[in-house]
């Protein structure tokens, strides 16, 4: 098998799946026609030569437009050592419209499973990329905005119990070691 009749698939892989009378250019050019797409693996390409500190991302497999990611939580925080599984879901709007981002992990943080972030709403901008958005959703776990609560416990205890909420939050990264 040589490499030109390889056809790269989202989980980083290779799988030779080409007919004889198929090329990598032509099935790629196919699914990447249009400009989301190509700003998506654009996206995708910049991430994996130059992937920020604590976070990776890939599309899943045959579907460019809905992303799995991966945050770590930053040292020398309560979310320490965790491991939070994210999805994030493209329009072929992107990248003018954000994408719809989810903690499919568990969370017990002001902004919940549903994340409240500027950058993702009214201060969207088509310069974002996905390191910009999982960066940004990094940062957002050490700075939550407790006025706008997806989760009124989380920030009740967040502005009130500093160090209840902490406990909590140690719970749910140990929780994210056994996850799926």
């Amino acid at each position: 098998m040589t490499k030109s009749n390889l056809l790269f698939t989202g989980d980083c892989t290779f799988h030779s799946s080409l007919t004889s009378h198929q090329s990598p250019v032509t099935i790629l050019s196919l699914r990447m026609s249009t400009p989301a797409r190509k700003r998506l693996m654009r996206d995708f390409k910049r991430l994996q030569l130059d992937p920020p500190a604590g976070i990776s991302g890939a599309p899943q497999d045959n579907n460019i437009m809905l992303w799995n990611a991966v945050i770590f939580g930053p040292d020398d925080t309560p979310w320490d050592g965790g491991t939070f599984k994210l999805t994030l879901q493209f329009s072929e709007d992107y990248p003018n419209k954000p994408p719809t981002v989810r903690f499919v992990s568990q969370m017990f943080h002001p902004n919940n499973g549903s994340i409240c972030l500027d950058i993702l709403q009214n201060q969207w901008s088509p310069i974002y990329d996905v390191a910009a958005i999982l960066t940004s959703i990094q940062s957002l776990l050490c700075d939550p905005n407790p006025n706008s609560p997806a989760n009124s416990e989380a920030a009740r205890m967040f502005s009130e119990n500093k160090r209840e909420y902490n406990r909590r939050v140690r719970g749910i990264v140990e929780q994210s070691w056994t996850a799926d």
